[in-house]
């Protein structure tokens, strides 16, 4: 306790105006939006945040994966800029604009496969989510939807019944959104093959809902909050066959793992898979609430005139931001920084998996990485208070990692891709003598 009282003591003296803000945040702001870490940012650019005292610090978080083009890109606040100058706000099903003509276009051409698509724009990947399963219902008629372990979709009702965390997201709040039902996502650190998982959905199938009652299958094609988990690759295909031979919509959720963060523009094309739906946000606004939901345009045509819709969604300051980001993600070739990114980091954190008893996998897909900690390699039970305190130990060292997994015990590292080397190589030095440290505590 009397440590713990000197390390609050010491960032209150190193970090005066940071401390300020937090005691007002503490009387003002209601508990449930706890901070992640222990000051407040002033200044960002590109991979680096400035706090209000002045400190810098290496952002691994990218403002969980929504700054894959870094913080206040010149061509983003330029075009949001430009915009604000012409006008705020009309609501587009009043009075429409071309910029959100040209995302919906965009995103059509971008998204997987080829056959002709159409595209909805909403604020937050939640509300992407919950449109798609709407969209899903009303063109089949059935009721039903299946979900993951291990699966985030966000946190109104619709995507809450998704998302499969409890703790915190979950507890106190139902009861939720019925007839969401569940099976295991391939987890290949911990065994769980695609066979494995297709025979728990045709059990499903028979002892647990009618596949004939099924409406959308609604699918991480890696997992996000859930722990950064990449299936073998003939887990989506596979899924995809079945959700054919069903008359099942197959829904992807791309909205962490899109614009480039796997390497590719969506991770869906590593696999080769074409989705009924697919949902997307984050890194498409730039920093800015945007998502959507893209796919076949006779699934999309299915409900009727003013079925879906809200005042904001689309809102053109978002709009002009993403197409800076299109542009961005093309001109600077952040695709293939994305792939060197990884290369970088799985090829040191694979030393880490050898050096460090508690670093149990080290796993990724283009710049989507993850270090899973557990108790000890033999039983891989999750180590979570160990992340919670490597999670802390970084940022007061001067690099933002973020916590992921159903235990908790999984570093993720959704970093702006317009990282430089340098930076990286930093933040990961910093890392590894937090490892370091923690390991010799023992």
């Amino acid at each position: 306790m009397g440590e713990a009282r000197r390390t609050m003591d010491q960032q209150m003296t190193d970090r005066p105006r940071s401390a300020a803000i937090l005691a007002e945040h503490a009387r003002w702001v209601a508990r449930a939006k706890t901070p992640h870490v222990g000051f407040a940012a002033a200044q960002g650019r590109g991979a680096i945040l400035v706090d209000v005292d002045g400190r810098e610090y290496i952002d691994f978080s990218g403002g969980v994966g929504s700054l894959n083009v870094g913080h206040c890109h010149p061509k983003v606040v330029a075009a949001i800029r430009d915009q604000v100058e012409r006008f705020l706000h009309t609501d587009y099903a009043v009075v429409p604009y071309e910029n959100y003509v040209e995302v919906c276009r965009r995103l059509c051409e971008a998204a997987p496969g080829n056959t002709p698509k159409k595209a909805l724009l909403f604020n937050t990947g939640a509300e992407a989510v919950e449109n798609a399963v709407k969209i899903a219902r009303y063109a089949t008629g059935r009721p039903a939807v299946i979900a993951f372990e291990g699966a985030f979709h966000g946190r109104t009702y619709m995507a809450m019944s998704l998302t499969s965390r409890v703790h915190p997201y979950k507890a106190g709040f139902g009861p939720f959104v019925p007839e969401v039902y569940r099976i295991p996502y391939p987890n290949p650190y911990r065994g769980i093959t695609t066979d494995m998982v297709l025979e728990s959905l045709a059990r499903l199938f028979r002892a647990g809902v009618a596949a004939t009652d099924v409406a959308a299958i609604v699918v991480e094609p890696i997992q996000g909050e859930g722990g950064y988990i990449v299936p073998p690759d003939d887990f989506l295909p596979r899924l995809r066959e079945v959700a054919d031979e069903h008359g099942i919509v197959l829904i992807v959720d791309e909205v962490q793992t899109g614009f480039g963060r796997t390497g590719r523009m969506f991770a869906l094309e590593h696999v080769g898979v074409e989705p009924d739906l697919m949902t997307v946000g984050k890194s498409l606004g730039g920093g800015l609430p945007l998502s959507g939901v893209v796919g076949k345009a006779s699934l999309m045509d299915e409900p009727v005139p003013g079925g879906l819709g809200g005042t904001f969604p689309g809102n053109p300051v978002a709009c002009a931001a993403a197409l800076a980001v299109f542009d961005i993600l093309q001109e600077e070739n952040l695709l293939a920084r994305a792939e060197a990114i990884g290369r970088q980091m799985l090829a040191r954190m694979r030393r880490w998996v050898e050096t460090f008893p508690f670093v149990g996998d080290a796993r990724g897909r283009g710049a989507m990485v993850a270090l899973e900690l557990v108790q000890d390699k033999e039983s891989q039970r999750p180590a979570g208070e160990l992340t919670r305190r490597v999670v802390r130990q970084a940022w007061e060292q001067g690099v933002i990692v973020l916590q992921a997994g159903l235990e908790g015990n999984v570093l993720r590292f959704p970093m702006p891709l317009v990282i430089t080397d340098e930076q990286l190589q930093r933040g990961l030095d910093i890392l590894e003598q937090v490892l370091q440290a923690m390991a010799a505590e023992g």
